[in-house]
């Protein structure tokens, strides 16, 4: 701590503002509860006084707001400051903030109690918290499950150093949401003004030479090598140290589905598709960057393929189980030792290459070969097809910039596959549980507003979310999306189970198949309607194109666009 003291009648809502600024949080996304007012009087005060703060944002919905820390956080990749209200608000978000953990977004994440329920000096916290918001433990022990770190500030004078803690290790690897439970009582405590010293970006770390040497000989020693990557693009600098790590060495590059954001580019030759199946038995060398969980079921291990992961916590702490056949790890960070190893290309078999890279271009054409004959067949089939949306998509966001988010279930592999994106922090997948994906699109506009961003959702998905509180934030901060909208009419990853499990059951002699339909729902399109924002339902071919220009031209002027397409599977 520095000596510095703040001005007469400072409190803990300064101490947290100036935690938030030596944390270097461009925002504070807040859910508002009645434990605020002292950071809402330090911010106004702030305002008036011309002195720094972040930028603070009034959100009605505790999902809107730590989805949006999300989104902004997997662009800036830098830790920024979430206000939640009591045990309850904590646990309305707790969804969203698990999604961080698994997207790997750094984030200060605070809630409070009450410690005297009016029975203690200085001023009443008021009776809300002993009749109904307090929770027995303490709402820190409810965030340890689904948090990086978690706990309770103990006292006025340390909540600015905790708060510089918490983001510290938000920040470092595995990055994710760190939780302070801010008791109200230390909120209105006075404070001394004592600051905490501002946090820098962590260091980078390295794996050795003597580490990366004998990983550089097993990849020049082997004939098939295979790359599967789930989260390489996630870390600044990764998507491109990818490339050029893949290109060195001609090493086709694998996203199975349960990649999280964009890692190479889907339409580059050593693209190999998202299926690592037919690698499993032909593969003699498997590189694993950034890759979680790449095999199902985790028995499932390679027939002759050694194993080398390149990560920088290989063991995720919060992956409750994980098999990885490690016969290798470089430990480093990821950019850094892909850049080693791109260094160590040389003495090539010129030979087993060039058939290598030969067998690679083949299967990538003819995987573009198939692309096109479905996408060809879906512009002739009747009603709308999810390949035709898709590819519709991926021609108009040509040229733009364009970032997609994506929360379907039943059409991601068609949206991953057709759309297509090529470019770093072009594509990111919505982590967790259904119901983040509007919040996610806004934060990642908000922190790159000269894009256009895209959300592509089911129709099941989209009545997860809290959809009008994040239409008033797209309003309210100008943040312009196109929303479409993969309409079934039905919770098809449900039924799909349903028919997988009993293929011969009641269900299926009756057809009477529960927890599934949606036919019931109103047009989609029309929530946006009160908002003054672009709708459009859309369910016959011809008029999807027009439709989806239309809704981008509206987007580009400044207005949230939501297209409901009634696609027919």
């Amino acid at each position: 701590m520095t000596d510095t003291r703040n001005t007469p009648g400072a409190d803990g809502g300064d101490a947290l503002v100036t935690a938030f600024n030596a944390v270097g949080a461009d925002y504070i996304f807040c859910s508002s509860g009645s434990e605020w007012a002292p950071v809402w009087e330090s911010l106004a005060r702030r305002h008036r006084d011309g002195l720094p703060c972040p930028e603070y944002l009034d959100l009605t919905h505790e999902t809107v707001a730590v989805g949006m820390a999300t989104g902004y956080g997997l662009v800036r990749r830098r830790p920024q400051g979430v206000l939640l209200h009591a045990a309850p608000g904590l646990l309305q978000g707790s969804m969203a903030v698990h999604g961080a953990l698994l997207a790997g977004v750094p984030m200060v994440v605070s809630s409070s109690e009450s410690t005297t329920y009016g029975d203690g000096p200085g001023q009443d916290p008021g009776g809300q918290w002993y009749r109904n918001l307090s929770i027995v433990g303490g709402p820190h022990q409810v965030a340890q499950p689904f948090t990086k770190w978690s706990t309770e500030a103990a006292s006025v004078h340390t909540l600015p150093t905790m708060v510089a803690r918490a983001a510290e290790l938000a920040w470092r690897a595995p990055a994710g949401p760190a939780y302070l439970n801010i008791p109200l009582e230390i909120l209105l405590e006075d404070w001394d003004g004592r600051e905490a010293k501002p946090v820098v970006a962590p260091g980078s770390t390295h794996s050795s030479p003597e580490e990366v040497d004998p990983v550089a000989q097993l990849i020049r020693e082997a004939a098939n090598p295979v790359i599967v990557t789930e989260t390489a693009g996630r870390e600044a600098g990764g998507f491109e140290a990818l490339v050029a790590f893949a290109e060195a060495w001609n090493i086709p590059v694998v996203e199975p589905d349960s990649a999280v954001c964009g890692n190479f580019p889907r339409t580059h030759p050593l693209h190999a598709g998202s299926d690592i199946g037919p690698w499993m038995d032909e593969a003699d060398l498997i590189l694993l960057v950034n890759c979680r969980a790449p095999f199902y079921p985790p028995s499932r291990r390679p027939s002759k393929a050694k194993v080398v992961v390149i990560d920088e916590v290989p063991q995720r702490p919060h992956v409750v189980y994980q098999v990885l056949f490690a016969d290798r790890y470089l430990e480093g960070n990821v950019a850094n030792t892909l850049r080693q190893l791109t260094k160590r290309a040389k003495d090539l078999d010129e030979t087993a290459v060039t058939a290598r890279r030969a067998a690679q271009e083949e299967r990538h054409a003819e995987e573009q070969a198939a692309i096109a004959a479905a996408e060809t067949k879906a512009a002739a089939a009747e009603g709308i097809d999810p390949v035709l949306v898709a590819a519709t998509l991926r021609k108009l966001l040509d040229g733009t910039d364009g970032i997609v988010v994506d929360e379907t279930i039943t059409h991601s592999r068609v949206v991953k596959r057709h759309v297509q994106t090529a470019d770093p922090d072009s594509y990111f997948y919505v982590q967790g549980g259904l119901g983040q994906g509007i919040a996610v699109a806004l934060g990642v506009k908000l922190a790159a507003r000269e894009r256009p961003v895209v959300l592509t959702i089911g129709d099941g998905a989209f009545t997860y979310n809290p959809v009008i509180p994040s239409y008033d934030a797209s309003k309210a901060y100008e943040l312009p999306l196109l929303i479409v909208v993969f309409n079934n009419r039905v919770y098809k990853s449900m039924n799909l189970n349903h028919r997988r499990f009993y293929p011969e059951g009641a269900a299926a002699e009756t057809g009477e198949w529960l927890g599934t339909d949606l036919h019931r729902l109103p047009r989609l399109a029309s929530f946006a309607e009160p908002f003054g924002m672009h709708t459009e339902t859309v369910d016959t071919r011809d008029a999807l194109a027009p439709a989806l220009e239309r809704a981008l031209k509206a987007v580009a002027e400044g207005t949230t666009a939501v297209v409901d397409v009634l696609v027919t599977r």
